[in-house]
């Protein structure tokens, strides 16, 4: 299937418009840039009877400072005007990084920050068309029962490959979830799990409504990835990282990855470092907390031990970068 099918779309101008179009349409995906979702309808993956368009609803386009110093971004916010904002060259660093390396700028005109934070999970036996995924008796994601990556098992393999998510944990970013029971927040992190059938721990109905960054203060940040082509692919493994220092001695630091698992994940351990000198020692004993942590499968082009090589190198030199910036 390489058409796109007849579907249903509305169009609400509020979240909570949206969340009752849900209710009544169990079977509606909802919709913003579309540059994920619009893909997969077209190549059979996803069959929605209806798809609920959010980029009407004013309260998610819009970015706001909130009393406290941080910031509150829409989902709907596009990431073509999440760049525009100075507040990220200035305080958030990460997150201007990471939404400037997804896709091509004709992308990021359109695709948006909750697009990207829900954005599918993607594998070789996945991503295809119709006809290839049918005469290899499809996969454990759609429609089949073997998992082409690890046939002996059960578990699904599709690797997340969302650049904001990293991004946002090491900020130490919330989510604004809008559901039938209401409004929620939680830690961004909190909202995946690792599997890459249902990577996604949102309740039937509940979409993300906003992303909460807490005031930057001393922290410096910084978004690295490595992709097959430097204009168009989703990260082969993505690093970001957050510390603050005194000048001498590390205070505090988050590393969070994506691309080696199903779900961005978020580094443990990294509070033995607190309170050591900075420097390339301490770059290696970072390097060495993600080998245990991380879980690259052949889902993608190139092979595990590669990406593992990746990911350990884009932390120790991002690492190296924020601690030597001025």
């Amino acid at each position: 299937m390489e058409y796109l099918p007849e579907f249903d779309l509305l169009r609400p101008n509020t979240v909570d418009e949206a969340l009752s179009l849900r209710r009544e349409r169990p079977d509606a995906r909802f919709l913003a840039g579309g540059t994920d979702l619009i893909v997969n309808i077209r190549r059979g993956i996803a069959e929605p009877g209806t798809v609920i368009d959010l980029t009407g609803i004013a309260e998610i386009r819009r970015i706001a400072r909130q009393d406290d110093g941080g910031l509150k971004i829409g989902a709907a916010v596009t990431l073509a005007e999440l760049l525009e904002r100075p507040e990220l060259t200035d305080e958030y660093q990460a997150l201007r990084e990471a939404a400037a390396e997804v896709a091509a700028s004709s992308h990021r005109e359109v695709a948006t920050v909750g697009g990207n934070l829900c954005l599918d999970t993607r594998c070789l036996y996945y991503n295809q068309s119709e006809w290839w995924r049918s005469a290899n008796a499809y996969c454990l994601k759609h429609r089949g029962e073997v998992c082409h990556v690890a046939p002996s098992g059960k578990h699904c393999f599709a690797a997340f490959s969302g650049d904001l998510a990293p991004a946002i944990m090491a900020l130490g970013g919330t989510a604004e979830i809008a559901g039938p029971d209401g409004r929620r927040t939680a830690p961004l992190g909190e909202i995946y799990q690792d599997d890459g059938a249902a990577h996604l721990r949102l309740a039937d109905g509940e979409m993300i409504s906003a992303v909460q960054l807490p005031a930057a203060g001393t922290w410096q940040s910084g978004y690295a990835k490595a992709r097959v082509r430097a204009a168009i692919d989703f990260p082969l493994a993505g690093t970001a990282i957050a510390l603050r220092t005194d000048g001498r001695a590390l205070e505090d630091i988050r590393v969070a990855l994506t691309g080696t698992n199903s779900c961005p994940i978020l580094i443990a351990g990294t509070d033995r470092l607190l309170g050591e000198a900075v420097g390339e020692e301490m770059a290696e004993q970072l390097v060495a907390m993600l080998p245990k942590q991380i879980q690259p499968m052949s889902s993608t082009f190139t092979p595990p031990g590669y990406r593992r090589k990746v990911v350990a190198n884009l932390a120790r030199s991002l690492f190296q970068r924020l601690i030597e910036a001025p």
